[in-house]
């Protein structure tokens, strides 16, 4: 009997055992999985970016340099501007390896669409994207478009945030409904804008072939293959400016952006590369052209 409880005793405890070997197995491969999905999912976003170019063509993304090194710290800050309506914003700051915050290459202000905020242009990655590789990204809480009734009132209030913050000559990223803020500016005000980035935006229509055709402002025309309604809309009117491109994303709805961020984002960092070049090269004309002016 004693030998039959003995052999119980050793069973049940042999079984124990082997249960903890699993469960420590177990939980060794959950903590590997862990550690290692990270590096996983970063290895399947690599590969390069089908996105259809129209008139982009050539460059891809500026990597760091000498004069703009990669930021070591990025920080997302919020802010709000006083006055009637107070205006609510993000933007990246950029610290460099000495603790100093960095010159940006460009600075690029983001509206957003009627069912979005500036908080949709976080949790998408853009921001702290566009601070990696050198940009200042400031992204705006558009107040309701009906409560503003005439361009002129919704182009104060761009004007406003930009003089606000001390930012010049921005590249302006417009999609959808806040082309009823973006469009009167780009017209009345183009000299104050780098580059302007249509995403579908609402209200093309409403300029006419003269108009488009006396704008300056380098501008890339971004759309979802799947947007038969707006995107065909404003792809047909913004064809009419005479610094364009044309990017169509494929499989990708009105708000292509969210749809296919990483396309998107391809798109935009190849425009603002091309835009920062063309910046730098047009300031090495001015340097070289400054001592015969003197003579």
């Amino acid at each position: 009997m004693k030998a039959e409880q003995k052999l119980c005793h050793a069973g049940i405890m042999h079984f124990f055992r082997n249960r903890l070997v699993v469960l420590g197995l177990v939980l060794l491969a959950t903590v590997l999985l862990y550690l290692l999905l990270p590096a996983i999912r970063q290895g399947s976003m690599e590969p390069f970016l089908n996105v259809q170019r129209m008139g982009l063509t050539g460059g891809s993304p500026t990597a760091p340099t000498a004069r703009f090194p990669k930021p070591v710290n990025i920080t997302i800050r919020t802010g709000q501007l006083a006055g009637d309506p107070p205006l609510f914003f993000r933007e990246t700051i950029s610290v460099d390896a000495a603790g100093k915050k960095m010159q940006p290459r460009l600075q690029v202000v983001l509206l957003h669409g009627q069912a979005f905020t500036s908080k949709t242009w976080e949790d998408l990655g853009t921001l702290t994207l566009l601070a990696s590789h050198g940009y200042q990204a400031l992204a705006l809480d558009l107040p309701d478009s009906e409560t503003m009734k005439t361009d002129q009132n919704r182009t104060n209030l761009l004007l406003r945030f930009l003089d606000s913050l001390g930012v010049q000559a921005p590249v302006l990223i417009s999609p959808s409904m806040s082309g009823r803020f973006s469009l009167p500016l780009l017209m009345l005000h183009s000299s104050r804008l780098r580059g302007f980035v249509a995403v579908a935006p609402v209200g093309t229509k409403l300029y006419s072939e003269q108009q488009y055709h006396s704008i300056q402002t380098p501008t890339l025309i971004v759309f979802g293959a799947l947007d038969g309604s707006l995107g065909t809309q404003s792809l047909k009117n913004l064809s009419q400016l005479p610094h364009h491109t044309v990017v169509r994303i494929d499989g990708a709805k009105h708000a292509c952006y969210m749809d296919k961020p990483r396309e998107f984002h391809q798109a935009l960092l190849i425009f603002l590369s091309k835009l920062n070049r063309e910046t730098l090269s047009q300031h090495g004309r001015k340097k070289e052209i400054l001592p015969e002016e003197k003579k």
